[in-house]
């Protein structure tokens, strides 16, 4: 079965890994650097994001929903539906408080933030 946009419903997280993201404004905004998933439901928490930094160092990592990454083939990456000042604003995490609390208070506060129906609901 395929998406809306022709693609395939199945992707390999090795894949997705390293994919560049862009913003509504075609701005590269950072790169996919891990996906986090819920081991009770099946389903994908939210992408992990890395935002600024310079060889790691800096960087910030933002949760975003993964239903709101769309993978766009002209530019060979995701394109998330939110503007530049968004995506600044945003919930901010080094990625050791990604995963605490089990990921659900980086996964509420993404969910919450952007305005995307919890996928756990």
């Amino acid at each position: 079965m395929t998406t809306q946009t022709g693609h395939t419903e199945a992707i390999a997280a090795s894949r997705v890994i390293g994919t560049s993201v862009y913003n509504t404004e075609g701005t590269h905004i950072g790169d996919i650097e891990d996906v986090m998933l819920d081991k009770l439901s099946n389903g994908i928490m939210f992408a992990v994001i890395g935002f600024g930094g310079f060889l790691g160092i800096g960087e910030k990592y933002h949760a975003i929903p993964w239903a709101s990454l769309d993978y766009d083939e002209n530019k060979g990456g995701y394109v998330v539906p939110f503007t530049k000042e968004q995506l600044k604003a945003a919930p901010a995490y080094s990625i050791n408080e990604l995963t605490g609390a089990d990921g659900e208070t980086a996964r509420d506060a993404s969910y919450s933030y952007y305005k995307v129906e919890p996928y756990w609901h």
